[in-house]
């Protein structure tokens, strides 16, 4: 018979790598959802997990000693948090190459709703918001829950990331993160420097007419048409890349 005590240490130590992913992972994390949801959120995943990981806690639990098991409370917050960081990294790549994308084509005045906590123009709100609700409807959350509870085999509780083994998956995670964003910001990048290019030459040759101002709302139009022609392979090459990471680990 397992005593009380240990069970609700099992329980607890489960929330805090579960918990700490949760508070920053994608698309429950920010301030859509109340802090009170996000905690019920937790707690529900938690002790649903819970059966899966209870023998390896308990055997964890019985042969630690206080001073172990006051450790991995902040060691298991620390893991889950670097986790759920670790697959956050490609949507605030996504926001970042979204309010470029504003920029290029002209649209970056235009201040929208906060997304996570940051002021961004509409077009990065809708596409970002996009890309969540695809992670969803796509059952990725699924899958990275999947690798949250394997994580348990690659790092036992109490023993946590190391440094250097931490800053090497965040540096990896980002690089590739930003490739992925140049990727998808390149259309938009390629079109702005050629309008441009071609509206200063134009003003070149003719400086007594303010082309700029002229062509200005071409250039909009213009970067919206391409957005809404590829606005689709767009969301749907990030989601295809952030699923192949997720399955990666």
């Amino acid at each position: 018979m397992i005593p009380l005590n240990v069970t609700v240490i099992s329980a607890f130590l489960v929330f805090c790598r579960i918990g700490g992913c949760v508070m920053l992972m994608p698309g429950i994390s920010g301030h859509r959802l109340p802090v009170r949801v996000r905690l019920f959120v937790a707690v529900a995943i938690s002790l649903g997990v819970l059966p899966l990981l209870f023998d390896d806690t308990v055997a964890f639990i019985q042969n630690a000693s206080t001073a172990t098991l006051a450790l991995a409370i902040p060691s298991e917050l620390i893991t889950g948090g670097i986790i759920g960081l670790l697959s956050r990294v490609f949507f605030l790549a996504l926001q970042t190459m979204l309010v470029a994308t504003a920029q290029f084509i002209g649209v970056s005045s235009v201040v929208g709703p906060p997304e996570d906590d940051e002021v961004l123009p509409p077009i990065a709100v809708l596409l970002a918001l996009s890309a969540v609700t695809m992670m969803f409807i796509s059952d990725q959350h699924y899958e990275l829950l999947r690798g949250l509870i394997l994580s348990y085999r690659q790092i036992p509780l109490g023993v946590g990331f190391g440094g250097r083994g931490a800053l090497m998956q965040m540096a990896d995670q980002m690089s590739a993160a930003l490739m992925l964003a140049l990727r998808l910001a390149s259309p938009f990048l390629v079109y702005s420097l050629i309008i441009n290019f071609a509206v200063g030459l134009i003003n070149k040759l003719t400086p007594q007419i303010p082309v700029f101002f002229i062509a200005t709302p071409f250039i909009t139009a213009g970067g919206m048409l391409l957005l809404y022609a590829i606005s689709d392979q767009l969301l749907t090459a990030f989601v295809m890349a952030f699923g192949t990471f997720l399955k990666a680990g």
